[in-house]
C-alpha cells in the first residue's frame, strides 16, 4: 500500500501497523510458496485493520457514537449486514443512504467483510477451507480496495478524523 496513498493518511497509526505487519507476514510467505498448506494467516492483520477502518468510518460519517466506538458491544458483522436492514441498529441501511455514502459502498464494505472475515476465520466443519497463496492475496486485495474506494468516495477529511479520535481519547 503506497504510504502516500488517501487511505494510508486516513488510518490511524495502529491501522497502519497492522497493515505494515501484514505486508512483513506477505513477504515472509513468497518465501515458502508451497510449504503452507492454509494461508489464511495473511488475511489476518489486514482483517484486523478493516476493522478498525470501519468503526473509524462509521464514527467520521456520524452513524456511530463516540461511545460506540470505543465500546466493547459493537459486532461488525452484525450491523453492517444487509440482513438486518430492519434491525434499529443496521448501519448497511444508514451508510446506503448516507450522503457520502451510497448502496455502492454499503455492497463493497459487506462483501469485503464477508469475504475477508466471516468466509476465512470462522470454521464450518461442512466446509473446511484453507487458502491458497493466492486466494488470500486477493482477499487482502479485496479488503485494502474496499478500504480506498470508501475513503475517495466518502470524501473524508483525511487527517483531521485521526486528530480528532486522538484528542477525544487523551480526555
Amino acid at each position: 500500500m503506497s504510504r502516500k496513498s488517501a487511505l494510508w493518511n486516513y488510518l490511524s497509526p495502529d491501522l497502519q501497523g497492522l497493515i505494515a505487519d501484514g505486508e512483513v507476514l506477505m513477504d515472509f510467505a513468497e518465501d515458502y510458496r508451497g510449504k503452507v498448506s492454509d494461508y489464511s494467516y495473511l488475511v489476518f492483520p489486514f482483517a484486523k485493520a478493516y476493522e478498525g477502518f470501519l468503526k473509524n468510518l462509521f464514527l467520521d460519517l456520524g452513524l456511530m457514537r463516540e461511545d460506540e466506538f470505543y465500546g466493547d458491544e459493537i459486532r461488525i458483522g452484525r450491523i453492517l449486514n444487509p440482513n438486518f436492514m430492519e434491525n434499529n441498529s443496521s448501519l448497511y441501511k444508514d451508510l446506503c443512504t448516507h450522503k457520502k455514502g451510497g448502496e455502492d459502498v454499503s455492497k463493497k464494505l459487506w462483501k469485503a467483510w464477508r469475504k475477508g472475515r466471516n468466509q476465512v476465520f470462522h470454521y464450518f466443519p461442512h466446509n473446511f477451507r484453507r487458502l491458497s497463496l493466492n486466494e488470500a492475496l486477493e482477499i487482502v486485495h479485496e479488503l485494502i480496495t474496499a478500504m480506498d474506494q470508501s475513503v475517495n468516495k466518502c470524501s473524508l477529511d483525511v487527517g483531521h478524523e485521526i486528530t480528532h479520535r486522538k484528542a477525544s481519547k487523551a480526555n
